[in-house]
């Protein structure tokens, strides 16, 4: 059987303009409808009607970039570090929305930069933009994920734990140690998503590697070996984001502000 061709599969027309539309206002409706917002009330309706717009900008540019972009080596490279930046901007406003926003560099950076060096060094992702970006996208984009969640649950349990932290720190814990025992479990739940989706793979969910590569015409051993691939990639590096962005928590340099 001839592998499927992506046009055939989604076809770029009006048909999927308007469908994509229709799915936007649904979800926007049902957000406000139940008012699933921190205040209850329709603001994260709004924000879903923004997210899909800027999302269908910024892939619209990406697709008319990406074919420049991959030529050159110092592109690919400036746009990796754009995906950083980005995802550590982004991690920043969500889990502090204050000064130590910065901080979040470093847990993403430390999940993503030792994966990505060793498949470069061992030559399992060539220098190229078209391996390069997506593999980097997909795993920055994972410790993003996991730095917002991790640092929003350890914070979370900080602020309503926090006589429990004064009570370890009573007992003869430092500071430090008496958040990072109070916030250690609420943090490690950051870790459930990408464990659940790597328990699954191939029972509930045939995850978008897998579905890339049969589309580009791989067998299907090939997509499998790559999908196993990004996911135990993605799992190290997520645990990694969590165990840093947990250790800044734990020693104050992320933190909010008290109000």
């Amino acid at each position: 059987m001839p592998p499927l061709a992506a046009p055939a599969l989604l076809p770029v027309n009006a048909t999927l303009g308007a469908v994509l539309a229709v799915l936007l206002a649904l979800a926007a409706a049902v957000a406000a409808f139940a008012r699933l917002a921190p205040d209850a009330g329709r603001g994260r309706a709004w924000e879903i009607v923004s997210a899909g717009v800027r999302a269908a900008v910024q892939l619209a540019a990406v697709s008319l970039l990406i074919g420049w972009v991959m030529d050159s080596v110092p592109r690919v490279l400036g746009f990796v570090a754009l995906m950083y930046a980005v995802a550590v901007r982004t991690a920043g406003r969500r889990v502090t929305a204050n000064g130590t926003w910065w901080w979040t560099a470093l847990p993403i950076a430390a999940g993503v930069a030792p994966v990505v060096t060793a498949l470069l060094l061992t030559g399992l992702v060539p220098v190229k933009g078209v391996a390069l970006i997506p593999v980097t996208g997909i795993l920055i984009g994972g410790a993003l994920t996991a730095t917002v969640l991790g640092g929003r649950r350890a914070l979370d349990e900080l602020r309503t734990r926090h006589g429990e932290v004064e009570a370890g720190m009573a007992l003869g814990l430092s500071d430090s140690d008496a958040r990072l025992e109070i916030a250690r479990p609420a943090a490690s739940d950051a870790l459930l998503p990408g464990l659940d989706q790597t328990r699954t793979v191939g029972l509930v969910t045939l995850p978008g590697a897998f579905v890339g590569m049969l589309l580009g015409g791989a067998s299907p051993v090939q997509a499998g070996a790559v999908q196993l691939f990004v996911l135990i990639a993605l799992v190290a590096v997520q645990a990694v984001a969590v165990a840093v962005v947990l250790e800044l928590v734990a020693r104050g340099r992320l933190h909010r502000e008290e109000g």
